[in-house]
């Protein structure tokens, strides 16, 4: 499998996780489900300023 980087912490991870979302045709993968959440809650934040480091809960 390929590797991606979170768009949310940054973290490189590997394509076949089970954490990962669709976005304008494009798939997101993501290091945990705080990752994902917190991308679907406004992605276009993310898209526009990149990772941010680990979220808080």
């Amino acid at each position: 499998m390929g590797r991606a980087i979170d768009p949310v912490c940054g973290m490189e991870v590997d394509t076949s996780t089970q954490y990962k979302t669709i976005y304008k045709g494009r798939i997101y993968y993501f290091c945990s489900p705080v990752c994902k959440r917190k991308f679907e809650e406004n992605p276009e934040y993310y898209l526009m300023h990149g990772p941010q480091g680990m979220p808080h809960e």
